[in-house]
């Protein structure tokens, strides 16, 4: 066990990094990021609370051209699949206009060309075990990216490539996968972000009873 004193270059205000986060999708390839930064934003992921101190979160960083090439291949891939299933999609065809999954949409088309990817892993294949001590240090992670400007998102893999995708990668079998980041400077700004009023979104004491400040 080692102890971290909070970087100089984290400094943003927490406020401001909460707040202007947003799901970054279109990513500069043009832009790197340095191995310092990944390394920053490695440890504040380190720094997330986990149940009973169990650390179990275990970050896999690509940083090889050839290896992020081949990855973001399975992850169009990944991406079609999960529309196949939910929408009865076709590889590559036009997304509508009007549905959410458009900028989605151009990330699968665009994975190979992210500055990094980082997943996520555990010990154990039993991800639903761990998955609570596991996030939190990835929203630690995308949140020290927001500090030093740089762009993230949270998304996932289908299980049609998942073997794959630890073939490739060299992931011993016992480990199991909770997430995918991309990691780029944004092609674009953060926030400000339109969400939901919390009067919408919480309940008090009972559930359906408003907030106070309803």
């Amino acid at each position: 066990m080692i102890h971290l004193d909070p970087p100089a270059e984290l400094a943003m205000p927490l406020a401001d990094a909460m707040f202007t986060q947003r799901a970054i999708r279109r990513l500069d390839p043009n832009q790197p990021i340095t191995d310092a930064e990944l390394e920053l934003v490695l440890d504040a992921a380190s720094k997330a609370p986990s149940g009973a101190n169990t650390q179990p979160a275990r970050f896999l960083v690509i940083r090889s051209r050839d290896a992020i090439d081949a990855f973001g291949r399975l992850y169009h891939e990944a991406w079609w699949a999960k529309r196949a299933d939910e929408l009865g999609w076709t590889v590559d065809q036009e997304v509508p206009a009007d549905s959410p999954y458009r900028m989605a949409a151009l990330l699968a088309a665009e994975m190979h060309q992210a500055p990094a990817v980082i997943l996520a892993f555990a010990p154990g294949r039993r991800p639903e075990a761990t998955a609570s001590s596991v996030f939190p240090a990835v929203q630690n992670l995308m949140l020290a990216a927001r500090a030093l400007g740089i762009g993230s998102v949270l998304t996932t893999l289908h299980p049609s490539v998942m073997e794959r995708v630890y073939t490739l990668l060299g992931v011993p079998d016992d480990v199991s996968f909770h997430a995918c980041i991309p990691l780029g400077r944004p092609r674009g700004r953060f926030g400000p972000t339109r969400r939901r009023p919390t009067a919408e979104t919480t309940s008090w004491n009972t559930w359906g009873t408003p907030p106070p400040w309803n």
